[in-house]
């Protein structure tokens, strides 16, 4: 939000210094132009230039041999979005066809053509230099950040799933925004994974930093995916109480874990302190004994046997990304020791 409003600021003093009029298309231009990469930063601005060249001549030349009139204005746009879309350049097309709009109401005049083009370009410049240079975006702390207030959430439904304590509204309000944070996590990932490509040179680390960063968000979507199956399963078939205290008191353990994994992937607490064989021998027990109450033909045993499974598959996930953070701290160190 700051970003935006430093963006349009520039462009339009930037326009006013050069007496480019009106400042509003600058303005417009480097609000379209701000994104969440370095990376995609420039590569948008790459597009932008290119598109709105080119959208520029073709608007100029229509506006020279025809006129500018609403119709032509319109058939123009059409044409400039058929050419952005064949040349993969889509994400340009917004601001491509307010350089065109803007050229085709000079009707043939360059200079005021010019002026139009001028201006968006000011306005995507001023973006792209306040992305890189005032706090530029980094999606590895974003993304670890994220992480945590998606599994503080995840964490208290998986704590009340089985003795059901929350109420129903709360909680199916609850688990849409678990949703939509394990959403806008993947969304984070996929950024993370395209900037890591497109670098040129790729270091070892960074390779595994991502890695681990995957693993991570694949560990707490099968952690959504135990409250889908105790929700569609669990309720629906018959059980003790004993079996109650044990799905709950498995799952309790499994959440400390998982928080203690997130906890030693930022290097808060000691390595050691919590040994994954443990948790590993606890999950195959808990398997070992729902696959033994499974064993009745009911389809209740059969439901029983499903959520088992689904908390099995978390716990093996959570074990998962542990020993990937322990891998990956064991080289963080490696590393650490050639540079003394």
């Amino acid at each position: 939000m700051l970003k935006t409003g430093i963006a349009v600021t520039l462009a339009l003093y930037v326009s006013m210094w050069l007496e480019f009029t009106p400042h509003v298309i600058a303005a417009v231009a480097a609000i379209f132009a701000l994104q969440p990469t370095i990376y995609r930063s420039w590569r948008y601005f790459l597009q932008q230039v290119q598109a709105n060249t080119l959208g520029a001549i073709i608007a100029l030349l229509a506006g020279t041999y025809f006129s500018n009139e609403p119709i032509a204005i319109g058939f123009v746009c059409i044409l400039v979005i058929m050419i952005c879309m064949k040349l993969k350049m889509s994400e340009s097309i917004g601001l491509t066809l307010v350089t065109v709009v803007s050229v085709m109401e000079a009707s043939g005049d360059w200079e005021f053509a010019l002026n139009r083009f001028l201006l968006s370009l000011i306005g995507i410049v001023a973006a792209f230099l306040v992305n890189i240079i005032f706090v530029p975006p980094d999606p590895r702390e974003q993304f670890t950040k994220q992480i945590h207030r998606v599994f503080n959430q995840l964490s208290l439904l998986l704590r009340t799933a089985i003795s059901d304590e929350i109420k129903e509204k709360v909680f199916r309000e609850q688990k849409q925004e678990l949703a939509d944070g394990l959403q806008a996590l993947t969304d984070k990932y996929k950024l993370l994974e395209e900037e890591l490509k497109k670098l040129k040179r790729v270091k070892y680390r960074q390779t595994r930093q991502v890695v681990v960063y995957k693993q991570l968000l694949h560990n707490l979507q099968k952690g959504y995916e135990v409250l889908e199956t105790v929700q569609e399963h669990y309720f629906q078939s018959e059980r003790t109480k004993e079996i109650n205290r044990r799905y709950d008191r498995h799952l309790e353990s499994l959440i400390k874990f998982n928080e203690y994994v997130l906890l030693k992937f930022e290097e808060k607490v000691k390595p050691e302190s919590w040994k994954a064989e443990s948790i590993e021998e606890e999950n195959n027990a808990f398997m070992k004994e729902a696959t033994s109450d499974s064993d009745d033909s009911r389809e209740s045993a059969h439901r029983l046997f499903i959520v088992a499974a689904s908390i099995y598959e978390y716990g093996h996930q959570t074990i998962r990304s542990d020993r990937l953070v322990e891998r990956k701290g064991h080289d963080d160190e490696e590393s650490s020791a050639l540079l003394e």
